[in-house]
Formats: C-alpha cells, structure tokens, sequence
C-alpha cells in the first residue's frame, strides 16, 4: 500500500554505524494519519528513532510521542488524550538466511511465546520505511475502545411491564 507520507532509509546507510531519525509530519500528513488508522484528528506527532545494524538487516529503536483525539464509545464526545510508546522492529532483506520461513507457518504449529521477540519483517527491497513503523506502532497503541476520563455509562432500563401479555393488555384496556 502506498502511503502519503513516507520516511525511508536504506540499508547501506547502516554501514557507516547507526543512523538517527526525527520524524514530525505536518499538520496536513497528521490529518491524513488519522484518517487511515480510525481518529477523530492527531493534533501532535514525532519520534526519534535509531537504526542501527542487526544480523544482516536492521533494528529499530525509538520513542514516540502522541496527542490523540477519539470519539468517546460512551459519550460520543470528541476528547484528546496524550500517547508515548517505544518501537522496536527488527527487519532483514527478502532471501536473508534470518527470514522467518514462509512454509513452516503453514506446515508447523507454532507457539506463541509473549517474551519472545518477534520475529524479522522482510524487507520487499532495500528501503526501510521509517513512517511506516511509526503508523503501525501508533495505530498498535490507540485504544479501540476510547473512554473519556470522567464518562459514566448509566443506563436505566424501562421499568414498564414486559411481559409478552403486556401488549395484550394495552389492546384489551386497562380498566376493562
């Protein structure tokens, strides 16, 4: 998928040691991030990031930093919270001997280790997409279910009679 906004890197750059990063898009780029991963808007956005040499791939090592706006599931009123999160994404080349192989996850049952690092992305040519970690780790911290702070769900229910007879009455006439 092509992006609007993208921040790329090559592996080569890696040679000459790690590579640091400030990514800040403009107010219009934000707008177009928070269409794409479900926001009412992204007032704010930056990351520094490290890249740096990891097998014959990369790692990246980062923080970002986030103002959010959501639409409250409970209140329905727009509210902004603020969001930090670390990224770390390891990526090698596609034909790298530390790919994850394609047919074991179809063959093989895996475990699912949750303190095991995950596995490599595989690069599709030698460009890391730097804004691309950014928006998946931004969209991978977004609450799903938005709550604004304060937002009480109180539902009362209709205390009439709701019995399957009760429309049988209201047709018969009560005082009959």
């Amino acid at each position: 998928m092509k992006r609007a906004w993208s921040q790329t890197i090559r592996l080569q750059e890696l040679s000459k040691g790690p590579v640091k990063v400030r990514l800040a898009p403009d107010a219009e780029t934000r707008a177009l991030i928070a269409k794409e991963i479900g926001l009412a808007s992204l007032p704010a956005l930056t990351a520094d990031i490290t890249v740096h040499a990891w097998l014959d791939g990369a790692e990246i090592l980062g923080q970002l930093d986030a103002v959010v706006e959501q639409i409250c599931g409970v209140s329905l009123d727009a509210f902004e919270q603020p969001l930090t999160a670390d990224i770390e994404f390891r990526v090698v080349p596609a034909g790298s001997p530390n790919a994850p192989a394609e047919s074991d996850a179809a063959t093989v049952e895996l475990e699912f280790d949750p303190d095991e690092l995950d596995p490599p992305d595989v690069l599709a040519d030698e460009e890391i997409d730097l804004s691309a970690y950014l928006i998946e780790q931004l969209a991978l911290e977004v609450d799903p279910f938005p709550r604004k702070p304060g937002a009480v769900f109180d539902y009362q229910p209709d205390t009439a009679d709701l019995s399957p007879f009760a429309a049988l009455k209201k047709l018969k006439g009560e005082g009959e």
